[in-house]
């Protein structure tokens, strides 16, 4: 039996030699792939550390992006190369863009060298799918140089540092931000084209149109403005009664002891009551649309109000994000929220 195990163990160590010289690695030694090895592989923009108090002083536009718990770094990534793309100051992901893309796939022969340096000529399957994948890894690589993009960010978007899990925040440092409803929704349409691969750890991209502090008079005034301009919007085709709904994610800040413990004092820890921000925002709908009622199963204008657990944010001080959007980029089951990006998002592993 000794005889046997030792020759057994000699077979493996062959086997190991073997896989070295042919450029493999044993299999439990075998490294992990760059997006597990976040610290060593994955260089991301530093933290904006003034946007605490920016974001208290003023309202600013942005992308909250959920993603897989324990992976932000990944998602960071990820979200920079399509943020780079599609809200960059020189993306181009309008309509046209998207038909250019389609354009380009049926391109019925292309040529190409192969490492040999001989010429291939591909038919026109071959060609589209070829073209596609080097859509996927334009749009994901940010349509060019990743490193600096990873490093230096999206022009006009600054990081903000969380103080929870499974979330990433971006904010606008410039009056001259890009439209984040029109972003977000070519992101969604180029995804659900097939024309992009679907990311692998961001999972909901929610576009800020305005922050505001939470408190009754900011939020009524940003709700207002907000739906006068989705009202006067040309594009935005409304019957009467406008129909409405409202959704309100607290992201379990009300759960925490800290909170509930100031909830007596501060008008903003107030109004963690869901019924209450419910009844104001309503109300700010009300004031502009006389003739609007309240329809959670097909609603024409959804107004969706997060709460942004943003590190560094003064006690006593919650600050909100707040967007009115149309019926095509929301999703009204289970609950009224943003449109997921991959329809295979686990609820469980991301901070919804």
């Amino acid at each position: 039996m000794a005889e046997e195990g030792g020759a057994a163990t000699i077979t493996r160590r062959n086997e190991d030699v073997e896989r070295k010289e042919e450029g493999e690695t044993p299999k439990e030694k075998k490294e992990m792939t760059p997006w597990e090895q976040h610290s060593a592989v994955i260089k991301l923009p530093r933290f904006d550390y003034n946007a605490p108090s920016s974001l208290l002083h003023g309202s600013h536009s942005g992308f909250l992006i959920t993603c897989t718990i324990k992976r932000e770094k990944s998602a960071t990534k990820e979200a920079l190369s399509i943020l780079h793309k599609f809200a960059g100051p020189f993306s181009k992901c309008s309509d046209n863009s998207l038909e250019d893309l389609g354009d380009d796939t049926a391109s019925k022969k292309r040529r190409i060298c192969t490492q040999d340096g001989a010429e291939e000529c591909l038919d026109k399957q071959e060609a589209a799918s070829a073209t596609a994948n080097s859509v996927d890894d334009k749009l994901l690589s940010g349509a060019g140089n990743t490193a600096e993009t990873d490093t230096e960010g999206v022009p006009g978007l600054s990081l903000v540092k969380l103080t929870r899990s499974g979330l990433l925040l971006f904010t606008s440092l410039e009056d001259a931000s890009p439209n984040t409803v029109d972003v977000v929704s070519n992101i969604i349409q180029a995804f659900e084209s097939g024309c992009v691969k679907s990311p692998a750890w961001c999972h909901r991209i929610f576009p800020i149109q305005a922050t505001c502090g939470l408190n009754e008079k900011e939020l009524q005034d940003v709700v207002s403005m907000l739906v006068k301009k989705f009202v006067y919007d040309k594009r935005n085709i409304l019957q009467r009664p406008l129909k409405f709904a409202v959704g309100y994610n607290r992201r379990g800040i009300d759960e925490t002891k800290s909170v509930k413990e100031k909830s007596k004092d501060s008008s903003a820890f107030n109004l963690l009551d869901r019924n209450k921000c419910f009844g104001i925002v309503a109300s700010a709908v009300n004031q502009v649309v006389g003739d609007s009622v309240v329809d959670l199963r097909t609603p024409e204008l959804c107004v969706l109000v997060e709460v942004l657990p943003i590190s560094g944010v003064p006690n006593g001080s919650i600050v909100v994000a707040v967007s009115v959007l149309p019926r095509n980029l929301v999703s009204t089951k289970p609950r009224l929220c943003i449109r997921a990006l991959n329809s295979n998002t686990k609820e469980g592993c991301v901070a919804e």
